[in-house]
């Protein structure tokens, strides 16, 4: 990374006007394959090794359901989520942990509160202090326990990287990227954090949407796409983009990570190189453009308000070259 903490090989892909002034730009990558993998955009540097973050958690899941976890709809969409901590997440988490009989003390995922703000202020006013149900990734968490119980496991260490609930869900997205995982780390919520190439994501994510009926992948993805705000939450982007687009499902992650895949295959994955994450639901939209996918929903989430005396006064929008 060089000294102004713009990586090597980024190139400016969103610029943010106000008032007729560009006054902020963001540099990323991205990469889009076509229906049969070959890669048709490439922006900045899609092969050097990164962390997806959250946008793991589809193919995390997809571990899960072969190793035997005994989920499907919107259950499993929440086992592939980062949540807005909405009531019918915390009640779908608890849920999850029933079917095994487990109780939500096992969760080992940091505490949080809700992410959605109309959440997380009717969650304090009850007297609530942050928790692990409450977090974001307590779905998936939920179900890695379950996956333990159902195989037999230890549930206490079930975060460690050597855990066998970790190996298989290494060996898995290992498998479905096409490529090893070059780097473990630890993610927000404590569990192991598999680094993969900006183009490994976008391979991850059309082996999924490709699976067989009735696989896995296929599992996973049509929960998804049938329980989106499962996934995320009822006001989030990534549920508006998966419920307008047919046949499409897609995850954010921290950091500026998304990732989108279609039935027949065409894939993005695209990260901000800063982190920030606003850039990133805009640069989703132009690439799949760019990948022929037609849709009103994509020119109005290409383009995001900037606002002044909380009037519109310019846009965050993509800078594809």
């Amino acid at each position: 990374m060089s000294a102004d903490g713009v990586e090597p090989h980024a190139e400016i892909v969103a610029e943010v006007a106000r008032s007729g002034l560009v006054e902020s730009r963001h540099h990323g990558s991205v990469v889009g394959l076509d229906a049969d993998g070959v890669a048709v955009l490439t922006v900045g540097d899609t092969g050097t090794p990164m962390y997806p973050r959250s946008s793991n958690k589809p193919g995390q899941a997809a571990a899960m359901v072969r190793h035997g976890l005994p989920l499907d709809g919107e259950l499993l969409a929440l086992a592939a989520a980062s949540h807005s901590g909405e009531d019918f997440h915390l009640r779908g988490t608890r849920r999850i942990l029933a079917s095994a009989d487990l109780d939500e003390s096992l969760l080992r995922n940091t505490p949080g509160w809700p992410l959605d703000e109309i959440a997380m202020v009717a969650y304090a006013r009850q007297g609530r202090d942050r928790s692990s149900i409450a977090a974001d990734c307590s779905g998936k968490h939920a179900a890695m326990l379950v996956t333990c119980t159902v195989n037999r496991w230890s549930t206490d260490d079930y975060l460690l990287p050597d855990h066998p609930l970790q190996q298989a869900i290494r060996g898995t997205i290992a498998e479905l990227a096409g490529e090893s995982v070059a780097h473990v780390g630890v993610d927000g919520c404590g569990a192991p954090l598999f680094a993969l190439t900006l183009t490994g994501v976008a391979r991850m994510y059309r082996s999924l949407a490709l699976g067989a009926p009735g696989s896995a992948e296929r599992r996973v993805v049509e929960a998804i796409q049938e329980h989106p705000q499962w996934t995320s939450g009822t006001t989030r982007h990534e549920a508006r983009l998966i419920r307008s687009v047919h046949g499409l499902f897609a995850k954010a992650g921290a950091e500026g990570v998304y990732a989108a895949a279609l039935d027949d295959g065409r894939a993005v994955a695209l990260k901000i190189a800063d982190g920030g994450h606003r850039a990133a639901p805009v640069v989703m939209a132009a690439a799949l453009r760019r990948l022929g996918v037609d849709h009103p929903v994509l020119v109005e989430l290409g383009r995001a308000p900037v606002l002044g005396g909380g009037e519109p006064v310019g846009e965050i929008r993509a800078a594809l070259p």
